[in-house]
């Protein structure tokens, strides 16, 4: 009899892979009855990393989104399942042991059948606690396997590392193969493996298109043994996405599986809503490089559901670097430039931080470590002169073991800067907080929710729940996609055009100032009302990105009249999904704030003033 292959649709990750943001919950709720007259998947990813944060940062509940997004599919008989990044549970940052355990709970109440626990060192320190607080919470414990391609990740390595998870209770394995670099003979040899340890494990593939392996290696796997296919479709499969179900389907059958067949005409619904979407507003954050598959991915091993978010920042980071070289008499670089340049130095940075599997929240912490190398080298300063915290972190070890050795250079620093390396379980570097934020929402007189999800999102998301609350997320991200939406309705070169537009965002109008060229808008940014301007010398900001006085509720914000030393922190550039500190390089006393906590700011931005 043919073996069967089962296909799931990884609906989160195609869109996190395209773009920035997820859709609303009302287009969720109008797509899931086509997708389940599909007819050919038995599981759908629903939510997990990144979802739940991007509902927050656009103003909307991802409590309620997650609720009423799968529950059609428990009554159609599919199941769901979500993405789950162990210690940091959804998020970049590691989490209390009391929030981790909440998030099962919250998560199986919710209708999430299953959860992918992965970690971007593989530490099983930090996955097997996930997998206990899963199965304790009702919830079928899926462990990955993050596949990277070094000297140090070899087939014995990732058989050996199944073979702990399921001892500690996994109930299934996932080949997490995040950048689609895994080649295609390597992962098939570690599926047989697997398959030696424990013949009936359940084990489900996951790749991105990107380099260009991905086909290979979904047939190479499934003749090893792989019981489940990820899959994404069109208008978001291939580029950084997954392969099209039609195209996966197809290849199977033709390889002689018992696979199911997919209803086109519902296929063509889905394509047409998930376009509709994109015309609605998801479209604006997608890059068009995205669409495109590109074998250069191969060298730097970036994941696909990062890629997304990265042309965006890219743009930002570009005009940035290109604004300082105009004012400094040099060429200006193009995307492409800057890109091989990145790509370059994330190959030069990975193997000096310990070969980290590049998956969040380690791909960004070493993406991050790479383009602030590019933009400090091309402005003349120093490789390594910005490392964020939480980047120090991971090199360090207080995030888990690193699989290879830190670079000499990395451990002189840290011996210089008064740094120590961590040996300790990571969870003992992070307690028990959820007193302290359930407190919190006493004090501001907020619910804590149906199985308490809303304290749960309180204390995941911090600052974008509180965000969410004072109704600043969603005004924030309304006049941005305004923007956007005026930018597209920008003169071509030369032409005269108009100096504001009324565009319509969720049935309120904006009214968006229009600058051309190197001309500054003719009214300052929404939010923008720095404090009155003392005496002194202007702090400036060292990188593009949002500003805050402190990046959580454990740190004192600066204040005017506050005396600080050299090297002490004034406060953090929120950039690419981490928080960088800056830094007074001498001491002084603070003689004026000029930007608000939250205020996206430029680089060179003037944000305090120091005498």
């Amino acid at each position: 009899m043919a073996k069967e292959v089962k296909f799931s649709l990884v609906f989160r990750d195609m869109w996190q892979s395209a773009g920035k943001y997820q859709p609303r919950v009302d287009q969720l709720v109008k797509v899931a009855p086509s997708i389940i007259k599909m007819g050919c998947f038995d599981r759908v990813e629903t939510n997990g990393g990144g979802f739940e944060q991007v509902n927050l940062l656009y103003g909307e509940n991802p409590n309620k989104a997650v609720r009423e997004w799968t529950k059609p599919f428990h009554e159609a008989g599919i199941q769901t399942h979500m993405l789950d990044r162990a210690l940091n549970g959804l998020r970049m940052s590691p989490c209390p042991k009391d929030v981790r355990k909440l998030f099962y709970k919250v998560k199986k109440a919710q209708g999430t059948d299953i959860t992918r626990i992965f970690c971007g060192l593989n530490d099983p320190r930090n996955v097997i606690p996930s997998i206990q607080y899963a199965k304790e919470a009702g919830m079928i414990a899926q462990a990955s396997l993050c596949i990277t391609y070094s000297p140090i990740h070899t087939v014995e390595y990732y058989v050996n590392l199944a073979k702990t998870f399921i001892e500690a209770g996994a109930d299934e394995i996932c080949l997490k193969d995040m950048a689609g670099i895994g080649r295609p003979v390597s992962l098939g040899k570690i599926v047989e493996g697997i398959k030696k340890v424990k013949k009936d494990i359940v084990i489900q593939y996951h790749s991105h298109a990107g380099p260009g392996f991905n086909m290979a290696s979904i047939l190479e796997v499934c003749n090893a043994g792989c019981d489940y296919v990820d899959t994404g479709m069109s208008p978001l499969s291939w580029g950084t996405g997954h392969a099209d179900i039609i195209a996966v389907q197809e290849m199977l059958k033709d390889a002689g599986f018992k696979v199911k067949d997919i209803n086109m005409a519902a296929y063509m619904e889905v394509r047409t809503q998930i376009q509709e979407m994109c015309d609605d507003f998801l479209g604006y954050y997608i890059p068009e490089l995205n669409h495109i598959n590109n074998s250069l991915l191969v060298k730097p091993g970036l994941p696909g559901g990062m890629m997304g978010s990265l042309m965006t920042d890219l743009e930002d980071n570009l005009k940035s670097l290109n604004k300082w070289k105009v004012k400094n008499n040099q060429p200006e670089l193009t995307t492409d430039d800057l890109l091989i340049k990145l790509f370059d130095e994330v190959a030069y940075v990975w193997p000096k931080v310990g070969y980290p599997c590049l998956v969040t929240p380690f791909s960004q912490y070493v993406k991050n470590l790479a383009l602030m190398n590019v933009i400090q080298m091309e402005k003349g300063k120093a490789r390594w002169s910005m490392i964020a915290d939480t980047i120090w972190d991971m090199i360090l070890g207080k995030a888990g073991q690193l699989p290879g050795p830190v670079d000499p250079e990395l451990i002189a620093m840290a011996k210089e800067q008064g740094r120590e390396f961590e040996t300790e379980d990571p969870q003992s570097y992070f307690p028990d907080k959820l007193d302290e934020f359930r407190k919190e929402m006493q004090d501001n007189g907020w619910e804590l929710g149906k199985d308490d999800e809303e304290l749960f999102e309180l204390a995941m998301h911090p600052e974008q729940y509180r965000a969410y609350k004072s109704g600043k997320a969603k005004a924030d991200f309304e006049e941005d996609l305004a923007k956007r939406k005026a930018a597209k309705n920008a003169p071509a070169a030369g032409a005269e055009g108009p100096k504001s537009v009324t565009v319509q965002v969720n049935g309120v109008n904006y009214k968006v100032e229009i600058a051309y060229g190197d001309a500054a808008p003719a009214t300052p940014a929404a939010g923008a009302a720095p404090a009155p301007a003392g005496e002194g010398e202007d702090i400036l900001a060292p990188l593009e990105g949002k500003f805050y006085l402190v990046k959580d509720n454990s740190e004192t914000p600066k204040k005017v009249g506050d005396a600080v030393q050299a090297g002490e922190i004034l406060g953090y550039i929120e950039a690419m999904k981490t928080f960088n500190a800056i830094r007074t390089e001498k001491a002084g006393t603070i003689t004026a704030i000029l930007a608000n906590s939250g205020d996206s700011v430029e680089e060179d931005d003037p944000i305090m003033k120091l005498a």
